[in-house]
């Protein structure tokens, strides 16, 4: 019996921030020691909202440094690009024309940036969980760790494999499509906003303060949680529902400074924001310097960088197409000779 094998990724769209290292990427780092871990960088789906074509290739070999820098290990895991790997266009396809439209009109979070492009909105935005879905079936993934934003999405992917594939094309016994379980990440899950803790840190959210990119240069990093939003009481503490923002920059300080919550809840538990905002500051630029070093290192000189995304691009295609093989013959596609 192998390793279970896991599969995340993450957009090239704007810098990653401290709730996509925190939630996501700090856990693939943990999983590749135990499971067969696959991350890409998800540049089609960067291209369902209008995107700058100048950027995106600098941004997608960004991301894939940041992963690096991490400290995702090539040698304990697959790194590759999304768009280089031809298998997850054509599932996606394949995938279309077994997925009912109202499954895909009934996404929260197609309704929600729908609203926000008006008539702009493209067909490939309504279609993006289908390629999502493609994404997680084409490596025959395990699990998939997922914040509880994508539930829904991943919900999708398992009803295509298991009642639009499986069920039509497959048999119980030989089903076409491995279908994947959830892994949710609860410790650092949800990052919020640093100017409102109701809501979850965004890289597309229009106010730049909101977040701590893993970019940001220290005097920046202290200039952002000094203006964080806090409220008038003295002392912090978690889990009151009336302070959203003291849970989270309490939270972020437990996990940024290595206290853990059960020790960082004493120390801060009579702390006034004054005497906190800089030790939160101090834990964050200090978390941060270690990626931002070897971040700068990878991008100077890009041949390390340009051999891990080849050696991961080579793995993935060999088990997507695999899959995609699979797939193809069971929906009676003729057998290239």
């Amino acid at each position: 019996m192998g390793r279970p094998r896991v599969l995340s990724g993450v957009q090239p769209t704007g810098a990653l921030h401290l709730g996509n290292w925190l939630g996501a990427i700090r856990n693939w780092v943990d999983l590749q020691e135990s499971h067969d871990t696959f991350v890409c960088v998800v540049d089609l789906h960067a291209i369902t909202v209008p995107h700058d074509p100048a950027q995106l290739a600098e941004d997608t070999l960004n991301t894939a440094a940041l992963y690096l820098a991490c400290g995702m290990d090539p040698d304990r895991c697959s790194i590759f690009i999304q768009s280089q790997v031809a298998a997850h266009s054509e599932l996606c396809w394949l995938l279309n024309c077994v997925t009912p439209l109202n499954w895909l009109e009934r996404m929260i979070q197609f309704k929600e940036k729908a609203v926000k492009q008006g008539d702009n909105v493209s067909v490939g935005l309504l279609d993006y969980p289908v390629l999502m879905a493609a994404d997680i079936l084409l490596y025959d993934a395990d699990l998939v760790p997922v914040g509880e934003d994508q539930k829904q999405h991943l919900e999708l992917a398992r009803d295509i494999a298991q009642q639009r594939i499986n069920a039509r094309f497959g048999s119980e016994d030989q089903p076409v499509l491995k279908v994947p379980k959830p892994l949710i990440l609860m410790e650092g899950a949800r990052v919020m906003s640093l100017s409102d803790g109701r809501s979850k840190m965004s890289k597309s959210d229009p106010n730049e303060g909101s977040r701590i990119t893993l970019l940001d240069p220290p005097e920046l990093i202290t200039k952002k949680i000094k203006r964080a939003k806090t409220d008038p009481e003295r002392g912090l503490e978690f889990g009151n529902p009336e302070r959203p923002e003291t849970d989270n920059l309490l939270s972020l300080y437990a996990i940024l400074s290595g206290k853990g919550r059960e020790q960082a809840a004493a120390e801060c538990a009579d702390m006034g924001w004054g005497q906190f905002k800089p030790l939160l500051a101090e834990a964050t630029v200090a978390a941060l310097e270690p990626i931002q070093a070897r971040y700068h290192l990878l991008m100077e000189d890009r041949k390390e960088l340009e051999q891990v995304l080849k050696h991961g691009r080579n793995k993935a295609e060999s088990v997507a197409n695999a899959t995609l093989s699979r797939v193809r013959d069971a929906l009676g596609f003729a057998t290239p000779g």
